[in-house]
């Protein structure tokens, strides 16, 4: 897995595995979507969601039943795929099928997990936390690269905007920019953590505005969470997007990118 390079990579999929079928649909869905636009897809689905915002809330299946449904997809389905890490006894697991290894917004300070991430020799997409400035990921990138890490993105998902709320600032984008490919996260920047009160909300209608900003300000990846039924979705459904709507949303995004010249 290689980033930037001038194409535009498509990283989608549901929050969370929330079941071997459903898992499989929803890869279906990402392939063809991004053979209908010409856009290289990844795959992207957590086995274990460990930073809900309640003890109750659904987690997924687990590391191990996890990873045999992410190796289906990639055997079935066709589609490399990606998947957050939290400990660093995951990440040689998870490397063994994975071929991205993501680290979480809360964990992206942490040097034990990002350089257990670097040694397994995959690529690794940092997610900036809510509570860095874009120019502390370049500490990031030098312990990933320092543990050997070759491929690294660094993922805008929006800042701590008083309680309760994200807010992106676009420059983050060419600040980061100078350390490693970027990529937009269109779907959390719209989330409202916590807000819930058990589980956090999210305003989906703004995230097609927020990822064309981002392609006229310029990235090397777009990630979205994709839902064939975000209201029933079992983790981050009022932030992700229906399928027919992320379509719409890549369809202005690669306008953007072509009347730029790329």
């Amino acid at each position: 897995m290689r980033f930037g390079g001038g194409q535009l990579l498509l990283i989608a999929g549901p929050c969370v595995i929330e079941g071997e079928e459903f898992t499989l649909r929803h890869a279906r869905k990402v392939a063809e979507a991004g053979q209908r636009h010409g856009v290289p897809a990844v795959f992207k689905s957590s086995f274990d969601k460990a930073n809900r915002s309640s003890a109750k809330s659904f987690r997924g299946p687990g590391l191990v039943e996890g990873l045999r449904i992410l190796a289906r997809v990639k055997q079935e389905v066709g589609l490399p795929v990606l998947t957050d890490v939290h400990e660093t006894s995951q990440c040689a697991q998870a490397a063994e099928v994975v071929d991205v290894l993501q680290i979480p917004a809360f964990l992206s300070r942490q040097t034990d997990l990002l350089v257990a991430a670097a040694r397994t020799g995959r690529a690794v997409n940092v997610k900036k936390g809510q509570f860095l400035a874009p120019e502390d990921m370049k500490n990031a990138v030098e312990k990933l690269r320092e543990g050997g890490c070759e491929q690294v993105l660094l993922t805008e998902r929006g800042a701590s905007f008083g309680y309760h709320n994200l807010i992106v600032d676009m420059r983050s984008l060419l600040t980061m920019r100078q350390y490693a490919p970027v990529c937009f996260d269109a779907t959390h920047s719209v989330q409202r953590p916590g807000s819930q009160g058990t589980s956090s909300g999210g305003d989906r209608s703004l995230a097609p505005a927020l990822a064309r900003a981002a392609a006229a300000v310029g990235i090397d990846a777009l990630f979205c969470e994709v839902h064939e039924d975000p209201d029933r979705a079992l983790s981050d459904g009022p932030n992700s997007l229906t399928f027919p709507a992320w379509e719409a949303l890549l369809a202005d995004v690669l306008r953007i990118r072509s009347a730029l010249g790329g």
